[in-house]
């Protein structure tokens, strides 16, 4: 199983075979601060680059939103694109904004909260930047979600500023595509929560 780097733009080379394990790529993600890393299932190394300002904008809005809802409700614990999950299949993610229920982060030990958290979030976002359009990555993104389904999250979003659509996958249901939807409910998952979409689709 090669370590592969995938979607880069900085100098990094991984020599031929070299096979990356669990505790490897937290030794990496320590060293390698100046990008965001995830680790597929398979052992392949994603090298993620720095946000630009139009979707770091949006990011911090959306974690904005989310957090000011968790914070009222203290029904979980919310996360940005900063934290990574090590899922029950093995990969390494870090979605742009993620949240867990109270009850399921306190299952864990302080160690593996404080490390990268042994489980797959509740909720999840991923926000397709102009980056991963430039680059063609917006099936790896759909990819990504399905994965996270696999993984049991109950709930995620992939939202594409540009075309005004979002794409919500549910556990256990098809894809829904809505278009230029004006607000997004957080359904049983994210009780009471709705999302705003004016700035999100505002260029």
């Amino acid at each position: 199983m090669e370590a592969i780097v995938k979607g880069m733009t900085f100098p990094f080379t991984i020599p031929q075979g070299f096979r990356i394990t669990s505790e490897q790529f937290e030794q990496l993600a320590e060293v390698e601060q100046l990008a965001r890393l995830e680790l597929t299932a398979n052992g392949e190394l994603i090298v993620m680059s720095p946000t630009g300002g139009t979707a770091g904008g949006k990011n911090f809005n959306l974690y904005i939103d989310i957090g000011i809802w968790n914070r009222q409700t203290r029904l979980g614990k919310a996360f940005d694109s900063s934290t990574i999950f090590a899922l029950p299949n093995g990969a390494r993610r870090s979605p742009d904004v993620s949240w867990i229920v109270l009850e399921r982060w306190n299952q864990l030990t302080q160690a593996q909260q404080d490390g990268f958290p042994p489980i797959a979030p509740d909720f999840v976002i991923e926000l397709v930047s102009p980056s991963d359009l430039k680059n063609q990555r917006y099936r790896d993104l759909q990819a990504k979600m399905n994965e996270y389904l696999d993984n049991e999250v109950n709930l995620g979003w992939l939202i594409e500023p540009s075309a005004k659509t979002v794409e919500i996958y549910r556990l256990g249901q098809p894809v829904e595509i809505l278009n230029n939807p004006q607000s997004l409910s957080g359904e049983d998952v994210l009780p009471g929560f709705t999302l705003e979409l004016t700035e999100i689709f505002t260029a």
